[in-house]
């Protein structure tokens, strides 16, 4: 079974909110009301073209066994990254998405 987050418009405005705690705890209820973990989750983010923010994305997924899809935009600037990964329960999915958007600066989390 393949989640995918349906909170996209949200995560994206996540970094800015001054309550990221309260969406945090709405995510991971959703997520626990939408999937049966474990189960395969779905990231994707956006950033602009940068082999260095890429590898540190790579990085953090890194030994979980997941498959990373990487996508130029036609002109070059941006960069899409899929990222397909099994995910033990909605409390690791929120971390990971923490991790990223502390570690990369100007991700965009969908």
């Amino acid at each position: 079974m393949l989640t995918k987050c349906i909170f996209a418009e949200y995560l994206v405005i996540m970094n800015t909110a001054p309550d990221q705690d309260e969406f945090y705890k709405k995510l991971k209820a959703q997520l626990y009301d939408t999937a049966l973990w474990p189960t395969e989750y779905l990231y994707k983010f956006i950033i602009k073209t940068d082999s260095h923010k890429i590898a540190v994305i790579d990085a953090i997924f890194d030994n979980l066994g997941a498959v990373i899809q990487t996508t130029e935009s036609k002109n070059g600037k941006y960069t899409s990254i899929s990222i397909n990964v099994l995910m033990l329960n909605p409390d690791v999915v929120i971390e990971k998405y923490k991790e990223v958007a502390e570690k990369v600066e100007g991700v965009i989390s969908l």
